[in-house]
């Protein structure tokens, strides 16, 4: 990775510091060709991991936290909003400061923690596994399915400690849940319902933007394409843009898929079907309402299973005597499942009864925590990259199909849509000039 100038970064950081918007060049930038074994170190014992931190408010500092809380020593900040940054740096004063995630690499560092938008994750993500880092990142893991098969190769190939922010997969109830699927208290389950209530915040899009002070926004963009600046797709509001994020479909998926993902061992879907409305007025194309179909084939013994998922309001019929505006139903041939993040019921048919399945599932013991611990040699993360890109990978097909208004038939081995060329620019997308991984 070049390297600026000492004058070069001199001068970024005192207009960050004083709060100026700095024209950042992708250009100047390459990824690093340092490779795995370059990061190993030897640790002491009473060494306090070193973490690197891109992205510091809103989610992030909700991952930051409690890996500073398990032990660990928060040592870079990395923000490209110098305000967002100055109030992290409050929280964590010994840390040294950046607006380019690319400086973090400076700093003798154990892992790091990516808590950017989707459309920046793979490019920290991947130079940080390049050099041997561990590294924690926010869900849905990637931007793209390219992006996420690259990911899992390299987390395989560095044999780095990764966790995807699948935070709800460390409570005790989707344990519980997949301890009964698991245990065949409803029997075989062939089908799945899943759905969420959240919708689209409609977005503008502008010809001349005016960037808020202390903002780098050429570096908030990145790899995608440039789009004068405007708030509706700023913090928070990227998810809805298929420019950066990937609606509510990628926001919401690994959160409450994860869970039939788990319980039944699913893999890669052989089809995709999706339909939707866009159901607002913004210039953003993302849809309100969208309904998916995902063919998933036989894992062993286990038949295929078809999962249906729904957002904006959209539900399976009959599913409003449940109650919940988001949930996951299980059918079985002896009965259903309901589970939401906290919950779950049972709902036995007629002349089944329900037995008692003995926990086998430990709790965790906190999902920043498990990552934490895990570097230092005790345990496993429960969300690797290798699961998380799997995971990641049903999210983007879905938006593939609706984006293409085609049925796909996916070839998970050549990682291919078959017959629907129109699909590859959506699972490799091109990367604006000078931003390669």
């Amino acid at each position: 990775m070049p390297r600026p100038s000492l004058s070069r970064r001199e001068f970024i950081q005192a207009a960050v510091a004083a709060g100026t918007c700095v024209p950042f060049s992708a250009s100047a930038f390459k990824p690093s060709p340092v490779r795995a074994a370059e990061g190993k170190k030897t640790r002491g014992p009473n060494d306090k991991l070193k973490i690197g931190c891109v992205g510091t408010m809103g989610k992030a500092a909700s991952n930051i936290a409690p890996v500073q809380d398990a032990g660990a020593e928060i040592s870079v900040l990395c923000d490209i909003d110098a305000n967002r940054l100055a109030q992290a740096a409050k929280l964590y004063p010994h840390a040294k400061q950046h607006a380019d995630f690319r400086r973090i690499f400076d700093h003798d560092l154990d892992a790091v923690i990516v808590s950017t938008p989707d459309h920046m994750h793979a490019f920290p993500v991947v130079e940080a596994l390049r050099r041997g880092l561990h590294v924690y990142c926010e869900k849905p893991l990637t931007h793209s399915i390219h992006e996420a098969r690259l990911i899992s190769e390299l987390t395989k190939s560095s044999g780095a400690v990764t966790q995807m922010g699948n935070q709800i997969h460390a409570g005790s109830n989707y344990r519980r849940v997949v301890e009964i699927i698991q245990g065949g208290v409803i029997g075989e389950v062939k089908r799945v319902f899943v759905w969420q209530g959240g919708g689209v915040r409609a977005g503008k899009r502008v010809k001349e933007g005016k960037v808020p002070e202390g903002v780098a926004y050429d570096l908030w963009l990145g790899p995608a394409p440039y789009r004068p600046f405007h708030e509706s797709h700023f913090h928070f509001n990227w998810r809805y843009w298929w420019d950066f994020g990937g609606g509510q479909l990628a926001d919401f998926w690994c959160h409450y898929s994860d869970l039939p993902f788990w319980a039944l061992g699913l893999t890669y879907p052989t089809s995709i079907e999706a339909k939707g409305e866009k159901g607002h007025d913004g210039d953003n194309e993302c849809p309100n309402a969208m309904q998916v179909d995902y063919q998933y084939p036989a894992r062993g013994s286990a038949p295929p299973v078809h999962l249906t998922w729904y957002h904006g309001g959209w539900k399976p019929e009959g599913a409003e005597k449940y109650g919940l505006s988001s949930a996951v139903l299980f059918e079985g041939e002896n009965g259903r499942l309901l589970a939401d993040y906290g919950t779950h019921k049972l709902f036995m048919d007629d002349g089944k009864q329900a037995r008692s399945v003995k926990p086998s599932i430990p709790d965790s013991i906190g999902h920043h925590k498990e990552w934490v611990e895990a570097i230092l040699g005790n345990g496993k993360t429960t969300c690797p990259f290798t699961y998380g890109a799997m995971l990641t990978e049903s999210a983007h097909l879905g938006n593939v199909s609706y984006r293409t208004s085609k049925r796909i038939e996916w070839d998970a081995k050549k990682g291919e849509a078959i017959g629907c060329p129109e699909a590859a620019a959506i699972v490799k997308r091109d990367y604006r000039a000078g931003w390669t991984l």
